[in-house]
Protein backbone atom coordinates (compact mmCIF):
# COMPACT_ATOMS: atom_id res chain seq x y z
CA UNK A 1 0.00 0.00 0.00
CA UNK A 2 2.87 2.56 0.77
CA UNK A 3 4.74 1.65 -2.18
CA UNK A 4 1.05 2.62 -4.35
CA UNK A 5 1.18 5.74 -3.14
CA UNK A 6 4.97 6.09 -3.31
CA UNK A 7 4.92 5.23 -6.95
CA UNK A 8 1.68 7.51 -7.41
CA UNK A 9 3.33 10.44 -6.22
CA UNK A 10 6.21 10.25 -8.16
CA UNK A 11 4.03 9.89 -11.57
CA UNK A 12 3.29 13.68 -12.16
CA UNK A 13 -0.15 12.81 -13.96
CA UNK A 14 -1.49 11.24 -11.08
CA UNK A 15 0.27 13.21 -8.50
CA UNK A 16 -1.53 16.38 -10.05
CA UNK A 17 -4.82 14.16 -9.79
CA UNK A 18 -4.41 13.27 -5.47
CA UNK A 19 -2.97 17.30 -5.31
CA UNK A 20 -6.67 18.37 -6.81
CA UNK A 21 -8.66 15.96 -5.06
CA UNK A 22 -7.14 16.90 -1.36
CA UNK A 23 -7.82 21.09 -2.55
CA UNK A 24 -11.25 20.08 -3.06
CA UNK A 25 -11.18 18.03 0.63
CA UNK A 26 -9.82 21.29 1.48
CA UNK A 27 -12.34 23.56 0.52
CA UNK A 28 -14.86 21.46 1.41
CA UNK A 29 -13.80 21.40 5.06
CA UNK A 30 -13.87 24.89 5.35
CA UNK A 31 -17.40 24.91 4.24
CA UNK A 32 -18.41 23.22 7.17
CA UNK A 33 -17.26 25.65 9.69
CA UNK A 34 -18.78 28.77 6.98
CA UNK A 35 -21.54 29.87 9.53
CA UNK A 36 -25.11 30.62 7.83
CA UNK A 37 -26.70 34.61 8.24
CA UNK A 38 -29.32 34.50 11.44
CA UNK A 39 -28.31 31.14 12.66
CA UNK A 40 -27.20 30.18 16.41
CA UNK A 41 -26.37 26.21 16.67
CA UNK A 42 -24.36 26.69 19.39
CA UNK A 43 -26.40 23.95 21.56
CA UNK A 44 -27.91 22.29 18.51
CA UNK A 45 -26.28 19.55 18.94
CA UNK A 46 -27.62 18.66 22.09
CA UNK A 47 -30.87 18.00 20.71
CA UNK A 48 -29.23 15.50 18.36
CA UNK A 49 -28.21 12.96 20.80
CA UNK A 50 -29.93 9.53 20.71
CA UNK A 51 -31.91 10.48 16.89
CA UNK A 52 -31.68 9.66 13.29
CA UNK A 53 -29.98 13.27 13.26
CA UNK A 54 -26.86 12.33 15.29
CA UNK A 55 -26.19 9.59 12.29
CA UNK A 56 -26.49 12.36 9.93
CA UNK A 57 -24.40 14.78 11.86
CA UNK A 58 -21.58 11.91 11.08
CA UNK A 59 -22.35 11.52 7.64
CA UNK A 60 -22.09 15.53 7.28
CA UNK A 61 -18.37 16.15 9.11
CA UNK A 62 -20.15 17.45 12.04
CA UNK A 63 -21.58 20.46 9.93
CA UNK A 64 -24.99 19.60 10.83
CA UNK A 65 -24.31 20.03 14.51
CA UNK A 66 -23.65 23.63 13.98
CA UNK A 67 -25.96 23.91 11.22
CA UNK A 68 -23.36 25.52 9.07
CA UNK A 69 -23.33 26.05 4.89
CA UNK A 70 -22.78 22.51 4.25
CA UNK A 71 -25.23 21.08 6.73
CA UNK A 72 -27.39 19.08 3.94
CA UNK A 73 -24.15 17.15 3.91
CA UNK A 74 -24.20 14.99 0.42
CA UNK A 75 -27.64 13.67 1.30
CA UNK A 76 -29.38 15.49 -1.74
CA UNK A 77 -27.05 14.70 -4.12
CA UNK A 78 -27.08 10.94 -3.02
CA UNK A 79 -30.79 10.72 -3.11
CA UNK A 80 -31.27 12.23 -6.23
CA UNK A 81 -28.71 9.69 -8.20
CA UNK A 82 -30.77 6.94 -6.35
CA UNK A 83 -34.49 8.20 -8.01
CA UNK A 84 -32.93 8.90 -11.20
CA UNK A 85 -31.12 5.65 -11.69
CA UNK A 86 -34.04 3.75 -10.20
CA UNK A 87 -36.85 6.00 -12.99
CA UNK A 88 -33.78 4.77 -15.61
CA UNK A 89 -34.94 0.99 -14.99
CA UNK A 90 -38.70 2.27 -15.02
CA UNK A 91 -38.63 3.93 -17.89
CA UNK A 92 -37.16 3.02 -20.82
CA UNK A 93 -36.68 6.48 -22.13
CA UNK A 94 -34.61 8.18 -19.38
CA UNK A 95 -33.08 4.41 -19.56
CA UNK A 96 -31.62 5.23 -23.02
CA UNK A 97 -30.82 8.79 -21.99
CA UNK A 98 -29.15 7.24 -19.34
CA UNK A 99 -26.57 4.79 -22.20
CA UNK A 100 -26.23 7.16 -24.76
CA UNK A 101 -26.07 11.11 -23.16
CA UNK A 102 -24.27 11.41 -19.91
CA UNK A 103 -23.98 14.68 -20.02
CA UNK A 104 -28.44 14.96 -20.19
CA UNK A 105 -28.44 12.80 -17.36
CA UNK A 106 -26.07 15.09 -15.21
CA UNK A 107 -28.07 17.52 -15.66
CA UNK A 108 -31.15 16.13 -14.51
CA UNK A 109 -29.99 14.59 -11.44
CA UNK A 110 -28.66 18.00 -10.65
CA UNK A 111 -32.34 19.25 -11.28
CA UNK A 112 -33.67 16.90 -7.88
CA UNK A 113 -30.34 17.40 -6.34
CA UNK A 114 -31.60 21.08 -6.05
CA UNK A 115 -35.62 20.34 -5.40
CA UNK A 116 -34.58 17.91 -2.36
CA UNK A 117 -32.06 20.44 -1.27
CA UNK A 118 -34.97 22.75 -1.08
CA UNK A 119 -37.30 20.65 0.68
CA UNK A 120 -34.61 19.39 2.88
CA UNK A 121 -33.45 23.12 3.99
CA UNK A 122 -37.14 24.27 4.29
CA UNK A 123 -37.48 20.91 6.87
CA UNK A 124 -34.23 21.79 8.78
CA UNK A 125 -35.05 25.93 8.80
CA UNK A 126 -38.54 24.78 11.25
CA UNK A 127 -36.22 22.29 13.13
CA UNK A 128 -33.92 24.74 13.86
CA UNK A 129 -37.11 27.22 14.62
CA UNK A 130 -38.31 24.74 16.99
CA UNK A 131 -35.35 24.60 18.91
CA UNK A 132 -34.34 28.11 19.17
CA UNK A 133 -31.23 28.11 17.23
CA UNK A 134 -32.07 30.94 14.78
CA UNK A 135 -31.99 35.13 16.26
CA UNK A 136 -34.95 37.26 17.15
CA UNK A 137 -34.83 38.67 13.75
CA UNK A 138 -35.58 36.04 11.88
CA UNK A 139 -38.36 34.86 14.22
CA UNK A 140 -40.09 38.27 14.86
CA UNK A 141 -41.51 40.76 12.98
CA UNK A 142 -42.87 41.34 9.02
CA UNK A 143 -39.17 40.56 7.68
CA UNK A 144 -39.01 37.32 9.09
CA UNK A 145 -40.33 35.51 6.04
CA UNK A 146 -37.20 37.05 4.07
CA UNK A 147 -35.13 36.06 6.97
CA UNK A 148 -35.80 32.34 6.46
CA UNK A 149 -35.82 32.86 2.86
CA UNK A 150 -31.50 33.63 2.91
CA UNK A 151 -31.24 30.75 5.43
CA UNK A 152 -33.46 28.32 3.17
CA UNK A 153 -31.33 29.72 0.06
CA UNK A 154 -28.31 29.14 2.00
CA UNK A 155 -28.04 25.91 2.73
CA UNK A 156 -29.64 25.11 -0.64
CA UNK A 157 -26.68 26.66 -2.27
CA UNK A 158 -24.19 24.50 0.23
CA UNK A 159 -26.00 21.39 -0.82
CA UNK A 160 -25.34 22.34 -4.76
CA UNK A 161 -21.86 23.41 -3.61
CA UNK A 162 -21.22 19.97 -2.16
CA UNK A 163 -22.27 18.57 -5.35
CA UNK A 164 -20.32 20.70 -7.97
CA UNK A 165 -17.01 19.34 -5.37
CA UNK A 166 -17.75 16.05 -5.66
CA UNK A 167 -17.87 15.70 -10.02
CA UNK A 168 -14.75 18.13 -10.04
CA UNK A 169 -13.07 15.20 -7.93
CA UNK A 170 -14.83 12.86 -10.49
CA UNK A 171 -13.63 15.01 -13.64
CA UNK A 172 -10.04 16.11 -12.43
CA UNK A 173 -9.25 13.88 -9.39
CA UNK A 174 -9.06 10.31 -8.46
CA UNK A 175 -12.85 10.17 -8.71
CA UNK A 176 -15.47 8.35 -6.70
CA UNK A 177 -16.01 11.94 -5.76
CA UNK A 178 -19.33 11.50 -3.65
CA UNK A 179 -17.73 8.31 -1.51
CA UNK A 180 -14.56 10.54 -1.27
CA UNK A 181 -16.38 13.00 0.51
CA UNK A 182 -18.30 10.91 2.79
CA UNK A 183 -15.04 9.37 3.69
CA UNK A 184 -13.78 12.94 4.71
CA UNK A 185 -16.52 13.84 6.47
CA UNK A 186 -16.61 10.15 8.84
CA UNK A 187 -12.64 10.45 9.34
CA UNK A 188 -12.56 13.94 10.19
CA UNK A 189 -14.77 12.43 12.97
CA UNK A 190 -11.62 10.37 14.53
CA UNK A 191 -9.92 13.15 16.42
CA UNK A 192 -13.20 13.90 18.24
CA UNK A 193 -13.48 10.20 19.29
CA UNK A 194 -10.08 9.66 20.06
CA UNK A 195 -10.24 12.68 22.20
CA UNK A 196 -13.74 11.32 23.99
CA UNK A 197 -11.80 7.67 24.63
CA UNK A 198 -9.31 9.55 26.72
CA UNK A 199 -11.25 11.64 28.38
CA UNK A 200 -13.16 8.67 29.28
CA UNK A 201 -10.19 6.78 30.89
CA UNK A 202 -8.34 9.80 32.24
CA UNK A 203 -11.64 11.32 33.96
CA UNK A 204 -11.84 7.90 35.67
CA UNK A 205 -8.90 8.83 38.24
CA UNK A 206 -11.06 11.69 39.84
CA UNK A 207 -12.79 9.24 42.19
CA UNK A 208 -11.51 9.05 45.42
CA UNK A 209 -11.84 5.09 46.17
CA UNK A 210 -10.04 3.21 44.56
CA UNK A 211 -9.25 5.11 41.48
CA UNK A 212 -6.49 3.37 40.08
CA UNK A 213 -9.03 0.38 39.62
CA UNK A 214 -11.73 1.65 37.62
CA UNK A 215 -8.75 3.77 36.02
CA UNK A 216 -7.78 -0.11 34.69
CA UNK A 217 -11.46 -1.13 34.23
CA UNK A 218 -12.14 1.97 31.50
CA UNK A 219 -8.60 0.87 30.17
CA UNK A 220 -9.57 -2.69 29.65
CA UNK A 221 -12.96 -1.45 27.89
CA UNK A 222 -11.23 1.18 25.57
CA UNK A 223 -8.49 -1.47 24.70
CA UNK A 224 -11.21 -4.51 23.66
CA UNK A 225 -13.12 -1.63 21.37
CA UNK A 226 -10.47 -0.58 19.46
CA UNK A 227 -8.97 -4.77 19.36
CA UNK A 228 -12.63 -5.12 18.10
CA UNK A 229 -12.45 -2.15 15.46
CA UNK A 230 -8.98 -3.21 14.13
CA UNK A 231 -10.44 -6.76 13.83
CA UNK A 232 -13.54 -5.62 11.63
CA UNK A 233 -11.97 -3.89 9.85
CA UNK A 234 -9.59 -6.53 9.21
CA UNK A 235 -12.42 -9.10 7.76
CA UNK A 236 -13.45 -5.71 5.59
CA UNK A 237 -10.72 -5.50 3.87
CA UNK A 238 -10.84 -9.70 3.54
CA UNK A 239 -14.21 -9.05 2.02
CA UNK A 240 -13.24 -6.59 0.01
CA UNK A 241 -10.71 -8.40 -1.59
CA UNK A 242 -12.32 -12.06 -1.99
CA UNK A 243 -13.35 -13.29 -5.41
CA UNK A 244 -14.65 -16.40 -7.18
CA UNK A 245 -11.75 -16.98 -10.21
CA UNK A 246 -14.17 -19.08 -13.13
CA UNK A 247 -11.28 -20.75 -14.93
CA UNK A 248 -11.25 -19.81 -18.55
CA UNK A 249 -9.42 -21.80 -21.76
CA UNK A 250 -8.18 -20.23 -24.91
CA UNK A 251 -8.04 -21.57 -28.07
CA UNK A 252 -5.34 -22.16 -30.29
CA UNK A 253 -4.99 -19.88 -33.57
CA UNK A 254 -2.18 -19.40 -36.08
CA UNK A 255 -1.57 -15.85 -37.40
CA UNK A 256 0.46 -16.00 -40.23
CA UNK A 257 3.37 -18.27 -38.86
CA UNK A 258 2.75 -17.83 -35.22
CA UNK A 259 1.01 -19.88 -33.03
CA UNK A 260 -1.22 -17.90 -30.68
CA UNK A 261 -3.52 -18.72 -27.67
CA UNK A 262 -4.08 -22.23 -25.91
CA UNK A 263 -3.04 -20.85 -22.81
CA UNK A 264 -5.32 -20.96 -19.30
CA UNK A 265 -6.70 -18.22 -17.76
CA UNK A 266 -9.66 -17.08 -15.18
CA UNK A 267 -12.58 -14.74 -15.20
CA UNK A 268 -12.56 -12.83 -11.60
CA UNK A 269 -15.71 -12.30 -10.09
CA UNK A 270 -15.66 -10.27 -6.88
CA UNK A 271 -17.53 -11.27 -3.84
CA UNK A 272 -18.01 -7.31 -3.75
CA UNK A 273 -18.42 -6.12 -7.05
CA UNK A 274 -20.87 -3.40 -6.24
CA UNK A 275 -18.34 -1.41 -3.93
CA UNK A 276 -20.00 0.82 -1.25
CA UNK A 277 -22.50 2.07 -3.56
CA UNK A 278 -25.27 0.04 -2.08
CA UNK A 279 -24.17 0.72 1.25
CA UNK A 280 -24.45 4.51 0.80
CA UNK A 281 -27.65 4.41 -1.21
CA UNK A 282 -29.50 2.09 1.57
CA UNK A 283 -28.05 4.62 4.43
CA UNK A 284 -29.61 7.42 2.43
CA UNK A 285 -32.91 6.04 1.66
CA UNK A 286 -33.48 5.03 5.42
CA UNK A 287 -32.76 7.59 7.44
CA UNK A 288 -34.93 9.51 4.81
CA UNK A 289 -38.44 8.73 6.69
CA UNK A 290 -37.02 9.43 10.61
CA UNK A 291 -35.08 12.52 9.33
CA UNK A 292 -38.98 13.84 7.78
CA UNK A 293 -40.37 12.89 11.40
CA UNK A 294 -37.54 14.28 13.49
CA UNK A 295 -38.20 17.82 11.67
CA UNK A 296 -42.04 17.50 12.31
CA UNK A 297 -42.07 16.60 15.25
CA UNK A 298 -39.72 19.59 16.11
CA UNK A 299 -41.98 21.51 14.17
CA UNK A 300 -45.02 20.52 16.30
CA UNK A 301 -46.97 18.47 13.44
CA UNK A 302 -47.49 15.88 16.35
CA UNK A 303 -46.95 15.93 20.19
CA UNK A 304 -45.02 12.89 22.24
CA UNK A 305 -48.26 10.90 22.79
CA UNK A 306 -49.66 10.74 19.21
CA UNK A 307 -49.50 7.20 17.20
CA UNK A 308 -47.35 9.30 14.96
CA UNK A 309 -44.43 9.37 17.49
CA UNK A 310 -45.02 5.72 18.29
CA UNK A 311 -44.36 5.11 14.33
CA UNK A 312 -41.32 7.80 14.46
CA UNK A 313 -39.70 5.43 17.55
CA UNK A 314 -40.17 2.69 15.79
CA UNK A 315 -38.75 3.25 12.60
CA UNK A 316 -36.23 5.74 14.19
CA UNK A 317 -32.54 4.90 14.52
CA UNK A 318 -33.65 2.59 18.09
CA UNK A 319 -36.33 1.39 16.54
CA UNK A 320 -37.24 -2.44 15.48
CA UNK A 321 -37.52 -1.14 11.79
CA UNK A 322 -34.38 0.68 10.96
CA UNK A 323 -32.20 -2.55 10.91
CA UNK A 324 -34.57 -4.18 9.37
CA UNK A 325 -34.85 -2.22 6.09
CA UNK A 326 -31.14 -1.02 6.46
CA UNK A 327 -30.27 -5.04 5.66
CA UNK A 328 -33.28 -5.70 3.11
CA UNK A 329 -32.02 -2.43 0.84
CA UNK A 330 -28.36 -3.19 1.41
CA UNK A 331 -29.34 -6.86 -0.40
CA UNK A 332 -31.38 -4.88 -3.01
CA UNK A 333 -29.21 -2.55 -4.04
CA UNK A 334 -26.16 -5.26 -3.99
CA UNK A 335 -28.28 -7.13 -6.47
CA UNK A 336 -29.58 -3.66 -8.62
CA UNK A 337 -25.94 -2.30 -8.90
CA UNK A 338 -24.65 -5.88 -9.82
CA UNK A 339 -27.30 -5.76 -12.84
CA UNK A 340 -26.36 -2.69 -13.79
CA UNK A 341 -22.31 -2.97 -13.70
CA UNK A 342 -21.94 -6.12 -15.07
CA UNK A 343 -23.57 -8.04 -17.92
CA UNK A 344 -23.05 -11.97 -18.56
CA UNK A 345 -24.41 -12.23 -21.70
CA UNK A 346 -21.76 -9.33 -22.93
CA UNK A 347 -18.79 -11.13 -20.78
CA UNK A 348 -19.87 -13.87 -22.75
CA UNK A 349 -19.89 -12.57 -26.10
CA UNK A 350 -16.03 -11.08 -25.27
CA UNK A 351 -15.21 -14.30 -24.39
CA UNK A 352 -16.22 -15.92 -27.63
CA UNK A 353 -14.74 -13.33 -29.81
CA UNK A 354 -11.19 -13.81 -28.19
CA UNK A 355 -11.14 -17.83 -28.44
CA UNK A 356 -12.15 -18.28 -25.01
CA UNK A 357 -14.52 -20.44 -23.22
CA UNK A 358 -15.35 -22.12 -19.82
CA UNK A 359 -14.67 -25.37 -19.33
CA UNK A 360 -17.51 -27.97 -19.90
CA UNK A 361 -19.71 -25.06 -21.17
CA UNK A 362 -20.51 -24.17 -24.38
CA UNK A 363 -19.75 -20.98 -26.13
CA UNK A 364 -22.29 -18.06 -26.04
CA UNK A 365 -26.04 -18.35 -23.74
CA UNK A 366 -25.01 -21.36 -21.61
CA UNK A 367 -21.44 -19.52 -20.74
CA UNK A 368 -23.80 -16.33 -19.96
CA UNK A 369 -26.06 -18.41 -17.71
CA UNK A 370 -23.38 -20.36 -16.43
CA UNK A 371 -21.66 -17.26 -15.48
CA UNK A 372 -25.05 -15.89 -14.42
CA UNK A 373 -25.79 -18.43 -11.75
CA UNK A 374 -22.36 -18.25 -9.78
CA UNK A 375 -22.85 -14.51 -10.06
CA UNK A 376 -26.28 -14.90 -8.13
CA UNK A 377 -24.42 -17.10 -5.38
CA UNK A 378 -21.96 -14.99 -5.48
CA UNK A 379 -23.92 -11.30 -4.73
CA UNK A 380 -26.36 -12.79 -2.38
CA UNK A 381 -23.44 -13.87 -0.28
CA UNK A 382 -22.20 -10.28 -0.25
CA UNK A 383 -24.92 -8.79 -0.02
CA UNK A 384 -25.63 -10.61 2.91
CA UNK A 385 -22.26 -9.82 5.09
CA UNK A 386 -22.88 -6.23 4.05
CA UNK A 387 -25.97 -6.82 5.82
CA UNK A 388 -24.99 -8.55 8.52
CA UNK A 389 -22.31 -5.61 9.16
CA UNK A 390 -24.00 -2.27 9.07
CA UNK A 391 -27.11 -3.94 11.31
CA UNK A 392 -24.77 -5.20 14.06
CA UNK A 393 -24.11 -2.12 15.50
CA UNK A 394 -27.48 -0.92 15.56
CA UNK A 395 -28.54 -4.61 17.54
CA UNK A 396 -25.44 -4.31 20.01
CA UNK A 397 -25.94 -1.30 20.92
CA UNK A 398 -24.98 0.68 24.44
CA UNK A 399 -27.49 -0.67 26.28
CA UNK A 400 -26.72 -4.19 25.72
CA UNK A 401 -23.42 -3.44 26.49
CA UNK A 402 -24.68 -2.10 29.68
CA UNK A 403 -27.02 -5.30 30.18
CA UNK A 404 -24.02 -8.01 29.47
CA UNK A 405 -21.70 -5.88 32.01
CA UNK A 406 -24.70 -5.77 34.39
CA UNK A 407 -24.54 -9.60 34.24
CA UNK A 408 -20.81 -9.92 34.41
CA UNK A 409 -20.98 -8.17 38.12
CA UNK A 410 -24.11 -9.93 39.17
CA UNK A 411 -24.37 -13.43 37.65
CA UNK A 412 -21.57 -14.19 37.27
CA UNK A 413 -20.58 -13.02 40.81
CA UNK A 414 -17.20 -10.82 39.77
CA UNK A 415 -18.79 -8.19 41.78
CA UNK A 416 -19.06 -9.91 44.87
CA UNK A 417 -15.19 -11.50 44.27
CA UNK A 418 -13.51 -7.56 43.90
CA UNK A 419 -15.90 -6.28 47.10
CA UNK A 420 -14.20 -9.46 48.75
CA UNK A 421 -10.58 -8.93 47.56
CA UNK A 422 -10.33 -4.66 47.37
CA UNK A 423 -13.02 -4.04 49.60
CA UNK A 424 -15.20 -2.45 46.66
CA UNK A 425 -18.57 -1.79 47.73
CA UNK A 426 -20.73 -4.25 44.77
CA UNK A 427 -23.35 -1.65 43.89
CA UNK A 428 -21.15 0.98 43.10
CA UNK A 429 -18.31 -1.03 41.20
CA UNK A 430 -21.71 -2.26 38.80
CA UNK A 431 -22.79 1.13 38.02
CA UNK A 432 -19.62 2.31 37.63
CA UNK A 433 -18.68 -0.08 35.19
CA UNK A 434 -22.06 0.17 33.32
CA UNK A 435 -21.43 3.49 33.18
CA UNK A 436 -18.21 3.23 32.03
CA UNK A 437 -19.28 0.89 29.02
CA UNK A 438 -22.12 2.24 28.19
CA UNK A 439 -20.17 5.74 27.99
CA UNK A 440 -17.62 3.80 25.66
CA UNK A 441 -20.00 2.33 22.83
CA UNK A 442 -21.70 5.39 22.87
CA UNK A 443 -18.68 7.61 21.99
CA UNK A 444 -18.08 5.17 19.50
CA UNK A 445 -19.36 6.99 16.11
CA UNK A 446 -18.09 4.47 13.66
CA UNK A 447 -21.56 1.95 13.04
CA UNK A 448 -21.30 -1.06 11.43
CA UNK A 449 -22.42 1.16 7.67
CA UNK A 450 -19.73 4.65 8.35
CA UNK A 451 -16.79 1.59 9.03
CA UNK A 452 -17.98 -0.18 5.66
CA UNK A 453 -17.86 3.07 3.76
CA UNK A 454 -14.49 4.06 5.26
CA UNK A 455 -12.69 0.77 4.21
CA UNK A 456 -14.53 0.40 1.28
CA UNK A 457 -13.55 3.92 -0.13
CA UNK A 458 -10.16 3.36 1.05
CA UNK A 459 -9.78 -0.56 -0.88
CA UNK A 460 -11.52 1.44 -3.81
CA UNK A 461 -8.94 4.66 -4.39
CA UNK A 462 -5.77 2.53 -3.67
CA UNK A 463 -7.29 0.06 -6.76
CA UNK A 464 -8.03 3.21 -8.48
CA UNK A 465 -4.71 4.19 -8.26
CA UNK A 466 -3.41 0.79 -8.80
CA UNK A 467 -5.03 0.57 -12.27
CA UNK A 468 -3.47 3.66 -12.91
CA UNK A 469 0.07 2.83 -11.97
CA UNK A 470 -0.63 -0.73 -14.33
CA UNK A 471 -0.66 1.12 -17.00
CA UNK A 472 3.15 2.63 -16.25
CA UNK A 473 4.16 -0.87 -15.53
CA UNK A 474 4.55 -0.05 -11.46
CA UNK A 475 4.59 -2.92 -8.73
CA UNK A 476 2.58 -1.70 -6.01
CA UNK A 477 -0.42 -2.43 -3.56
CA UNK A 478 -2.27 -5.79 -5.93
CA UNK A 479 0.95 -7.42 -6.54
Amino acid sequence: MLQTLKNAWNTKEIRSKILFTLLILFLYRIGTVIPVPFVEANNFQATMSGTILEYMNVLSGGSMGTMTLFALGVQPYINASIIIQLLAVVFPKLGEIAKNDKKKMSFITRIVTVILAIVTAIGYYFLLKQAGALTNAATEGDASFLYSVVIIACYVAGASIIMWLAERINERGIGNGISIILFANIVASVPSFVYNLVVMVVDTYSYVDRAWLYALISTVFAVVLIAGLLALIAVVIWFTGSERRIPVQYAKKVVGRKMYGGQSSNLPIKLNMTGVMPIIFASSIVSFVPTIMQVLESAGAYDETSGWAKFADIIGVNGVVYPVLLFLLIIGFTYFYTQITFDPMEVSNNLKRQGGAIPGIRQGRPTADYIKKILGKITLAGALFLGIIAVIPQILGPHVFQHFFEWIIEGAYVGTWLEQIFGLESAYLQSQIAANASGLVSIFSFGGTTLLIVVGVAVETFRELEAQLTMRNYKGFLN
